[in-house]
């Protein structure tokens, strides 16, 4: 298994526009503490983002896997890139004729996926609690340590997304056509949601129950917007009537989902290289 995981990270740190995008990644997710400096006047009103309580424990696993999350986007370039390159140097023949089988290939592969995933939120755990004991006005450990379930989330949902990216790398062969076809489902996604939630089902939550299975949806459900869990915002809404409550907290049921997301990108990844080896076996013969 140490040996798959090295065999695939020499490949991408030879690689330079990976380890520039790897690079990339983990230097614009550590900008997050510089949130902490914005400090915005305009006369009398002065809003500094600190002093809101977006860095205050438990909140700030909320917040940070939440934007950290944004920026997956760096690695599945990386991820995509590192399928595509596969066939476009011709190394996933040569790797199975070393010796290496299509499992431990596609495993080698999830396992990539994997580490990129825990080594994020590893990072965003580590940047929270120093963000966290410098900002935060409670420190109490029973309070810093509540609301881990973010992370699990967080994790869950690089693995999925990676795992996602990973499929349409071995399914289009191609990086831009693959990273395209990522955005183009986003869109068709966003278009089945508009016409569930606006023509099939107007006055019902069906539409969010039905689309709570879509891949991308999913993943994003994992871990919902939190700005408007700040008392500021809470205290706006209060003032013009908007009593909506909002259910802010990780579901396992979400997670689930994921994870039989991931199982089947893996799977089908698994078998495409099956059948295109089988394929190229028998046109070769």
């Amino acid at each position: 298994m140490k040996r798959l995981l090295a065999i695939e990270l020499q490949k991408i740190w030879k690689n330079r526009a990976s380890r520039v995008l790897t690079i990339s990644y983990f230097v614009i997710l550590s900008f997050i503490a510089l949130i902490a400096s914005i400090n915005i006047k305009i006369g009398s009103f002065q809003l500094h983002f600190a002093e809101m309580g977006i860095f205050n424990f438990p909140f700030i696993w909320h917040f940070n896997t939440y934007i950290a999350a944004i920026l997956k986007f760096f690695l599945a370039i990386v991820i995509v890139s590192m399928m595509a390159n596969e066939y476009s140097y011709g190394t996933l023949k040569q790797n199975l004729i070393d010796g290496m089988s299509k499992k431990e290939f596609v495993l080698s592969k999830f396992l990539t996926v994997v580490l990129f995933a825990f080594v994020s939120t590893f990072f965003v755990f580590i940047m929270s609690l120093i963000l966290g004991y410098s900002f935060s006005s409670y420190t109490e450990l029973s309070i810093v340590f509540s609301d881990m379930d973010y992370l699990l989330a967080y994790f869950v949902k690089l693995v999925g997304f990676f795992s996602f990216c990973l499929f349409l790398g071995v399914l289009v062969k191609r990086s831009a056509f693959a990273i395209g076809f990522l955005f183009v489902w986003n869109i068709i996604e966003g278009i089945a949601y508009g016409i569930l939630t606006f023509k099939v089902f107007p006055k019902s939550n069906t539409a969010e129950q039905i689309t709570q299975f879509f891949p991308l949806e999913s993943m994003s459900n994992l871990i919902v917007e939190p700005i408007t869990r700040l008392s500021v915002i809470k205290n706006i809404q209060t003032a013009v009537g908007d009593t909506n409550v909002k259910d802010y907290s990780v579901h396992f049921s979400s997670i689930f989902i994921v994870l039989v997301w991931t199982t089947l990108f893996i799977f089908l990844s698994y078998k495409i290289i099956k059948r295109e080896i089988y394929s190229s076996n028998i046109h070769h013969f």
